[in-house]
């Protein structure tokens, strides 16, 4: 399934795109993920622990940059794992592209190409793209905040992202679905006259 995404980040271009190069400082802003190792050929393996409603799920798995091109300031990111328990699998595909928007910030493009097998498959397309929308709208928040205390120099402590609460993600997910159906019955219509 494919999940777009655009973000307005309020750091500069190079603060952002040098920020996502930095994979261990990156994994933080994920909300429930954890690095535990860096392989030789340059992947990282670790965790994502994620609450979807009733259902708590835990992946373990790879994640690698596959290009990063900066003179286009996009790069792709490839992770795979299965959930602990052994109730899925799942595997994803991230493009990130960037551009200036304005003084001192910068506009995010994501196309996520995500394969998921198991429990988390269960709730479909609707509810799977609103979780990892509210995912990634804390993942950008992050990723802005560590980038521009890189650009004001100095020590930088990685900022993390709030712990992916269930409820939190929940109830985010369940607003972007209302949201859809009110504007789907009370938006303007796109009929022909």
């Amino acid at each position: 399934m494919l999940i777009e995404n655009d973000f307005r980040l309020a750091a500069p271009l190079d603060d952002v795109w040098e920020f996502l190069q930095d994979v261990p400082a990156l994994a933080p802003c994920l909300p429930g993920a954890e690095l535990t190792g860096e392989q030789p050929d340059g992947s990282f393996t670790g965790g994502v622990k994620v609450s979807m409603g009733p259902v708590s799920l835990r992946f373990t798995g790879v994640a690698q940059i596959r290009s990063s091109d900066p003179s286009t300031h996009t790069m792709v990111l490839h992770a795979a794992g299965s959930e602990a328990r052994g109730r899925g699998t799942a595997e994803m595909s991230v493009t990130a592209s960037l551009a200036p928007a304005g003084a001192g910030a910068t506009s995010m493009h994501v196309v996520q190409d995500l394969q998921i097998s198991g429990a988390a498959a269960q709730y479909g397309r609707g509810m799977i793209s609103d979780v990892t929308s509210v995912l990634l709208g804390a993942f950008t928040d992050c990723i802005a905040a560590n980038a521009e205390a890189r650009s004001r120099g100095g020590t930088v402590t990685i900022t993390r992202a709030a712990p992916a609460s269930g409820f939190r993600i929940g109830l985010s997910a369940a607003l972007m679905a209302l949201k859809r159906v009110v504007r789907r019955f009370f938006g303007p219509s796109t009929r022909p006259a």
